[in-house]
């Protein structure tokens, strides 16, 4: 279920850029709600799994650290 819903948010943000892409003007109101949608949704599921966010958000730091050295 979880993997659902960050698919229809994804697609949200997808629809945005094809908008915007079009020509469009970008929603900025829109899309810092989808963006908000990703981070509270997240925090969310991984509270609802049992996981500590803080200690997911930490191990996502260090895992975004270490790519970020890798490619420098």
């Amino acid at each position: 279920e979880i993997l659902i819903r960050q698919g229809v948010t994804i697609g949200d943000l997808h629809r945005l850029a094809r908008d915007h892409d079009e020509g469009q003007p970008l929603n900025e109101a829109e899309l810092k709600k989808e963006l908000g949608n990703v981070i509270f949704s997240t925090i969310r599921w991984c509270d609802d799994l049992g996981y500590s966010p803080e200690e997911c958000i930490e191990l996502a730091k260090q895992a975004q650290v270490k790519y970020r050295q890798a490619r420098s």
